[in-house]
C-alpha cells in the first residue's frame, strides 16, 4: 500500500479487494501468455503455419493486456504481483508437463481463455458495488476479447 492518501471515490477496503481480484486476473493472463508463447515456439503438424501465427497474435495481445491490468492495480494504490512464484499461487491455469500435440494445445488454450473470462467475470460484483467504472471497463474488454478468442480456437476443434 502507498503512503500517499488516495481519494478516488473508492474506499480503501474496496480498492484492496478489487486489486486482489485483478491480481488473480493478472496471474491468469500472464500464465496464459506464457502457455501461448510456449505453444507458438513448439507447435508442429499440418496446421503449423496457421497455429504458429495465430498463437503469436494471441500472445502479443496478452503481453499488452498484462500491462493494462498491472497498471490498473497500481492506480488503485497496490503493488502488482510480478514473479512466477506469485503468479503460480494466484492462477487457476495449469502448466504443461511436456509439449502437447497441436490439437491438445488448442484445447488447452480454449480452457485457458475461458478461465480468464471466469476470473474477470467473478470481479464484477465488487467492482460494481464500489462504483469502479475503470475496472469494470477493463473487465468488459478482457471478457469480450477472451470469449472471441476461445470461440475462434474452439472452431478449430470442430
Amino acid at each position: 500500500m502507498t503512503h500517499q492518501p488516495i481519494d478516488i471515490g473508492i474506499t480503501e477496503q474496496d480498492r484492496l479487494d478489487i486489486a486482489a481480484g485483478l491480481s488473480r486476473l493478472l496471474a491468469d493472463s500472464y500464465t496464459l501468455y506464457l502457455k501461448t508463447h510456449y505453444y507458438h515456439w513448439n507447435v508442429t503438424g499440418p496446421m503449423f503455419n496457421t497455429l504458429h501465427l495465430m498463437f503469436e497474435t494471441q500472445y502479443n495481445e496478452l503481453a499488452l493486456a498484462v500491462d493494462l491490468i498491472a497498471e490498473r492495480i497500481r492506480a488503485l494504490g497496490v503493488y502488482a504481483p510480478g514473479t512466477y512464484q506469485e503468479f503460480a499461487k494466484l492462477t487457476v491455469i495449469p502448466e504443461d508437463a511436456g509439449v502437447p500435440k497441436a490439437q491438445e494445445m488448442i484445447k488447452n488454450l480454449v480452457e485457458g481463455q475461458e478461465a480468464v473470462v471466469r476470473t474477470a467475470r467473478s470481479l464484477f460484483a465488487i467492482v460494481d458495488a464500489a462504483g469502479d467504472e475503470a475496472s469494470a471497463d477493463l473487465l468488459t474488454q478482457r471478457i469480450q476479447l477472451h470469449e472471441k478468442t476461445a470461440w475462434m480456437l474452439r472452431s478449430l476443434l470442430e
